[in-house]
């Protein structure tokens, strides 16, 4: 019983720890980002800004205007929309922060009634 109590009353005092996130750190800079499509794994970089990223991936440019809610949140607005879709803006959190690299969340901002709210996670890692 008393070892149940002690395992308790540890569990809970891991439970309670967050990790600190520096986000400001990563507010500007030129990072990069890997993921995969079509079971491919593929890296892009980007540039931000205060006011704006620019991502360079598969020897394409691309443009959004960044605005900050927070330290660790804002939103992207594309600047030259080829398509309805990527009209959509996109919402950015950074989780977690390390010293060289952020993971983060991010999902559209606005989304029809009834769709389904999709939600992705990746890190990015700081290159300058």
């Amino acid at each position: 019983m008393r070892t149940l109590l002690l395992l308790t009353f540890f569990l809970s005092l891991t439970s309670c720890y967050e990790s600190p996130r520096n986000c400001k750190d990563y507010k500007t800079g030129t990072f990069r980002f890997d993921y995969i499509v079509d079971g491919v794994e593929k890296s892009a970089n980007f540039k931000r800004t205060e006011r704006y990223s620019i991502n360079f991936y598969d020897g394409k440019t691309d443009s959004s205007e960044v605005k900050w809610i927070n330290d660790c949140e804002f939103v992207l607005y594309k600047i030259n929309p080829k398509s309805i879709a990527e009209k959509d803006p996109i919402h950015m959190k950074i989780l977690t922060t390390t010293d060289s690299s952020y993971t983060f969340e991010y999902a559209k901002a606005s989304f029809n009634e009834g769709e389904p709210q999709r939600k992705e996670k990746g890190t990015a890692i700081k290159i300058n």
